[in-house]
């Protein structure tokens, strides 16, 4: 049996991935666990997010096939204490996956992706779970059934590119109390190898721990569970109610599709090349825009919070061929990634006479020299110094979206799936 559950969480104090916890304790008596609970980040522009817009799938091997009902009886109880159904976008969705038939996985395979990288309707979930007779039950409007079936896909089809992270959880006596880490073994612990996000070391913090009063303590992500598992036995903190190893598609660039600036759609993510059109122009509170073009334009942002990438954009100029990652709000991409392929070296001046450029005539009319009244008709073309390279940038830990692939992990180049066409 697939366990998928969505949309149980609140601003407030509660997390899916802790009800998944729970759960996972509460079902030991009739089985165990086929392999990890996973943790699948959707499409992080959807309006209806609490936080991070994360689902859970629980693969589950039965002691005895009879108790199925009572496993789902357990479940749905459990999403019936736990979730907050007081907060007006939580809406609750579970579903239960008994059989693996061909069909259901080439639909499920081709819904999970398109809910991580398109915007699904809730009435998509539906199709398919109807289709197939899968098992569901679904809280208010039903929105969680999205997240649910996806999260449940990819543990019936698997993951291309997956990740791991340790979730730590408070005691509930805790929730909303600032958290007790020792900051020195936190320090220590981000220089296990094989983990990442731990800490920022360009803006000195730690970034692992949320300052929301929800009940997850710290959270470290890396490339395999011995490598979190070392990690979480190094930190000193409060105490740890308990903790779940999840594998997850954080860190992976799922999200992402190739595609040209005129294919470009609001609340979807992006990889697109082009020439850079104008120069990067920094507005009120720090934001740092520039239009990107491939015959057709597209604003580029990169907005307060990504600290000191801002200063890499701000070098950029007219002519720079490059690539972005992002997501699309309002016709705007937010930059996650920077890849600069060249930089334009040479710029056109008015020429240059008795020690100073030469002044425009007017449009069409040519340059003279103020001083001794020679004139030239054309502009000339004169080397640059350029302080940036070609290369790959990105935001820093403190600013990475769950779903960004940092640079640590880019050792080979992977081939993008998409739905979105």
């Amino acid at each position: 049996m697939i366990i998928g559950i969505d949309d149980t969480d609140s601003k407030e104090g509660m997390c899916t991935t802790y009800l998944a916890a729970v759960l996972i304790g509460k079902l030991k008596p009739y089985g165990r666990l086929d392999g990890y609970p996973l943790l699948i980040r959707l499409n992080p522009n959807i309006k209806y997010k609490t936080r991070g817009n994360a689902a859970i799938a629980i693969p589950f091997e039965l002691k005895n096939r009879d108790e199925a009902e009572e496993v789902k009886k357990i479940t749905i109880e459990t999403i019936e204490n736990m979730a907050v159904f007081s907060e007006e976008n939580t809406n609750p969705g579970v579903v239960f996956i008994e059989e693996k038939r061909n069909d259901m996985k080439s639909d499920l395979a081709h819904f999970s992706l398109c809910a991580v990288q398109d915007v699904l309707e809730i009435g998509d979930a539906l199709e398919i779970l109807r289709r197939h007779g899968i098992s569901y039950k679904s809280f208010k409007n039903g929105r969680g059934l999205i997240g649910a079936l996806a999260a449940a896909g990819f543990a019936l089809c698997g993951l291309s590119d997956s990740t791991y992270e340790l979730i730590a959880y408070r005691e509930r006596k805790r929730w909303g109390e600032l958290r007790e880490i020792d900051e020195d073994s936190v320090w220590e612990a981000a220089g296990i190898p094989g983990t990442w996000d731990t800490v920022d070391y360009k803006n000195e913090s730690i970034v692992f721990a949320p300052h929301t009063p929800d009940p997850i303590l710290f959270g470290i992500r890396g490339e395999s569970e011995s490598a979190v598992q070392r990690a979480f036995s190094m930190i000193k903190s409060e105490p740890v109610e308990r903790h779940v190893v999840y594998k997850t598609n954080q860190n992976t660039d799922m999200h992402l599709v190739h595609a040209n600036i005129s294919e470009v759609r609001d609340d979807r993510s992006y990889v697109l090349s082009g020439t850079v059109k104008t120069f990067p122009k920094t507005i009120e509170g720090g934001h740092v825009f520039f239009e990107l073009t491939d015959g057709a334009t597209l604003d580029c942002a990169a907005f307060e919070p990504t600290k000191g990438f801002r200063g890499i954009v701000r070098q950029l100029r007219p002519g720079d061929e490059i690539t972005v990652y992002g997501s699309v709000k309002d016709n705007t991409l937010n930059l996650e990634k920077l890849k600069i392929a060249s930089l334009t070296m040479q710029e056109l001046k008015n020429p240059l006479c008795c020690g100073k450029r030469m002044k425009s005539k007017g449009r069409g009319q040519g340059y003279r020299c103020e001083k001794c009244g020679a004139a030239r008709k054309e502009q000339e073309t004169v080397a640059i110094q350029r302080n940036i390279s070609p290369g790959f940038y990105e935001v820093p830990p403190c600013a990475r979206r769950h779903l960004s692939k940092p640079l640590i992990r880019f050792r080979q180049p992977q081939a993008a799936s998409s739905c979105v066409h």
